[in-house]
């Protein structure tokens, strides 16, 4: 999941230079924090269907490459 920010994080990292960021989370974390980093039917859909997300930085140059690669890059929500 691509986002202008470089993975999740407890509370709005451009608003909140305090924020703290998650190297990976369960799918149920993401819906029982009330995390925005996507709506909770979609991280649902994706837990019960085992579909692992990494959310990262779409901003910044070869992330997406990265991402395909398997570097550790962002936050990784599964399982």
């Amino acid at each position: 999941m691509a986002k202008k920010v470089d993975g999740v994080y407890d509370s709005d990292p451009i608003q909140n230079p305090e924020a703290v960021k998650y190297n990976t989370l369960d799918y149920i974390d993401v819906i029982n924090m009330g995390l925005r980093v996507m709506d909770s039917t979609a991280a649902s859909l994706c837990m019960d269907n085992s579909i692992p997300i990494i959310v990262f930085d779409l901003t910044k140059d070869g992330n997406i490459l990265k991402v395909v690669m398997g570097d550790d890059i962002g936050t990784y929500v599964g399982r």
